[in-house]
């Protein structure tokens, strides 16, 4: 029996939208075609989806909209079964001692005659390795550095795009309503962390594309995961940062949970980061730069005598993420001039880790902006949350 491969998540009107949009940035640039090596890039304008992009391949995005992809043999029928580029148009190299990749890529480009034109290519991306770029560097010197052609278009959100990202941030709210179910003084970490990700996964979400942040205690107060877990104290706190992931669409939440009473310092931390938030929620407005929403942050925090506890950012763009993070970039930082524009969505994340104290608070949930500014994606509430 012949099973049917799952359709494509998007419509084929989707894809010719978004492959529009690419062709017309990539004419502005005056490139003739964009080697795309960002899987971000791959999956937005063909959904081929695939962790393959730790190895060599490369996708060729010509300036008359064709799509060719070079991959190795294992991906073929990834991109046969989850992209809507034709078969015909997807390569394999050759895998064998001192095979060099780079070598197709250039007879790939001068088969599709392409030899000579102005090529740019994505280079800041997890997706291309320092020796795979010198490899190709080394056959095709004159390529031109273009990874924010793609990049940039993809930062304002389709109708399609806004709903994945709201069913992941519906992902996001189950797997804080597991956490609180789980945590209690003398719970396991580790318990909690499978809660949240048997709630994300139940509901036909994937893996989001960092590690869940999970730490307790002195470890409250890191913003990345590690390994090792203990069990909470009878009065401790404990910090998560998460995200539901929908079709690769990512809507980032993080929060911290006391543990027994709350210290007043742990209340005048919270309202800080609640006075914070909605400061920078104030803020994103289409057209502004995203530095105001950075220094709504810094004002608040630092009139309330947590300058010494913050962060150099206070969030990003939300979208496609592919491991190791889930950051779309650019972030809210200090003199950020990218101009905020209506149907981008982002996570604001509000922090506190006050090391001389010992305690931690954080705050932030990810939303959409309209034409009248942003609106929040989650149905929890910003008041502190202690169990």
């Amino acid at each position: 029996m012949i099973l049917e491969a799952t359709p494509p998540l998007f419509s084929p009107d989707e894809f010719r939208a978004r492959q529009s949009r690419a062709v017309r940035a990539l004419k502005d640039a005056g490139l003739d075609a964009v080697l795309l090596f960002a899987p971000e890039s791959m999956y937005w304008l063909t959904g081929y989806d695939t962790f393959g992009f730790a190895m060599f391949q490369a996708m060729v995005l010509d300036a008359d909209g064709r799509v060719d992809l070079l991959t190795r043999l294992p991906d073929l029928r990834q991109a046969q079964n989850t992209s809507v580029i034709p078969h015909a148009q997807i390569h394999v190299w050759r895998e064998h001692q001192g095979a060099n990749p780079a070598l197709d890529l250039a007879e790939l480009l001068a088969a599709l005659g392409l030899a000579g034109k102005r090529i740019g290519w994505e280079t800041r991306t997890a997706g291309l390795t320092h020796a795979n770029g010198l490899a190709i560097a080394a056959v095709l010197p004159d390529l031109i550095e273009a990874s924010d052609l793609i990049a940039t278009v993809r930062r304002v959100k389709s109708d399609s795009e806004i709903q994945m990202i709201r069913n992941a941030a519906a992902m996001s709210d189950a797997a804080l309503d597991a956490a609180l179910d789980a945590t209690a003084p003398g719970a396991f970490e580790g318990d909690i962390h499978a809660a949240m990700q048997a709630a994300i996964l139940s509901m036909g979400g994937e893996p989001a594309g960092n590690e869940t942040v999970i730490g307790s205690g002195a470890n409250a107060l890191l913003c990345r995961s590690f390994a090792g877990r203990r069990r909470l104290a009878e009065r401790d706190q404990l910090t998560l940062e998460w995200s539901g992931s929908a079709a690769r669409y990512h809507a980032a939440a993080m929060r911290t949970i006391v543990i027994g009473p709350p210290s007043q310092q742990h209340r005048a931390m919270h309202a800080a980061c609640e006075e914070a938030l909605e400061a920078c929620e104030a803020a994103i407005q289409p057209g502004r730069p995203m530095a105001e929403v950075y220094d709504a942050h810094a004002k608040v925090f630092d009139a309330r005598g947590f300058g010494h506890a913050r962060l150099q950012a206070c969030g990003y763009g939300m979208g496609i993420a592919y491991n190791p993070i889930w950051v779309e970039f650019p972030m809210f930082y200090e003199a950020n001039p990218v101009l905020i524009e209506e149907n981008q969505a982002f996570f604001l994340h509000m922090i506190l880790m006050d090391s001389a104290a010992g305690l931690a608070m954080t705050l932030g949930h990810t939303l959409v902006v309209g034409s009248g500014g942003a609106t929040r994606l989650s149905r929890y509430s910003t008041d502190l949350l202690a169990v």
